[in-house]
């Protein structure tokens, strides 16, 4: 891999990991497209170790304030009804995610671009669906049901072609979340998602080094943190506006180019 492809997957990284289209299938097309085999899955991981730092910026004050109510429950201390609510949802939506993607993975097919283009269909329909059911206008404190709900639809994301973002986003409007609060829950509890990822893949770390230089890895992990920042901020004012289904227009074409040329 060259320094420019892998400054143009960290690019496409930052756009799609957060933009609802599928960040992982967009690698696999690319991929296809560019000529690239045999790429460590942890090179994907890191990319998505420079995104997950821009959920962390972004979604600072929370995630402070997540930590705080969780140690103060931790010393049996009283919290916030709202916020212990929140900690439980992302305990179990963690759980649920966890034994779900565990159970996808080792039943995936790998990366198949004609599946990944099929599934490009499925999540333009999934994105439709809070504006057809008009989700979104209620504001439900988050709790088991909603950790559930959204833990489910993110091992769900597992498969390449499948939005993570569109997914646990749509799932958290349709457990009763708000439009803010929605698009802030689907990407907080995708942070111990990642990171349950880049531990069970360190073992490629040697074969990662051996592929890819430094350079290379540096330049597309600051592609993607930077293009990733902007992509976030757009999709939460977007999320907000109720507008997710505008990316359906872009990922029905998609699924059906993708099919006729692969």
């Amino acid at each position: 891999m060259t320094f420019f492809e892998a400054v143009f997957l960290g690019f496409l990284q930052g756009i799609t990991e957060f933009l609802p289209v599928s960040s992982s299938g967009h690698l696999v097309i690319a991929r296809q497209f560019l000529e690239i085999r045999d790429i460590p899955v942890l090179f994907d991981v890191l990319l998505h170790i420079s995104t997950l730092l821009v959920v962390c910026l972004v979604f600072r004050k929370t995630l402070l304030r997540l930590v705080t109510s969780f140690v103060r429950l931790l010393g049996a201390k009283k919290v916030d009804a709202d916020d212990r609510g929140s900690i439980l949802a992302i305990i179990v939506a963690t759980f649920v995610t966890a034994v779900l993607g565990l159970g996808i993975e080792s039943l995936s097919p790998g990366e198949n671009p004609v599946l990944v283009a099929v599934l490009f269909l499925v999540t333009g329909i999934i994105l439709f669906l809070p504006r057809i059911f008009s989700w979104g206008g209620e504001d439900r404190t988050p709790g088991i049901k909603t950790g559930l709900i959204v833990g489910a639809a993110q091992g769900l994301g597992v498969f390449p072609g499948i939005s993570r973002s569109g997914i646990t986003i749509t799932a958290s409007l349709g457990a009763g979340l708000s439009r803010e609060r929605a698009g802030e829950f689907a990407f907080i509890i995708s942070i111990p998602a990642i990171l349950g990822a880049l531990v069970l893949t360190l073992r490629d770390l040697e074969s990662l080094s051996g592929r890819i230089d430094l350079l290379s890895l540096a330049g597309g992990m600051l592609a993607s943190f930077l293009v990733g920042y902007v992509s976030l901020r757009l999709l939460l004012r977007l999320v907000r506006g109720g507008n997710l289904h505008y990316f359906s227009f872009y990922l029905v074409p998609l699924s059906l180019i993708s099919l006729l040329i692969l």
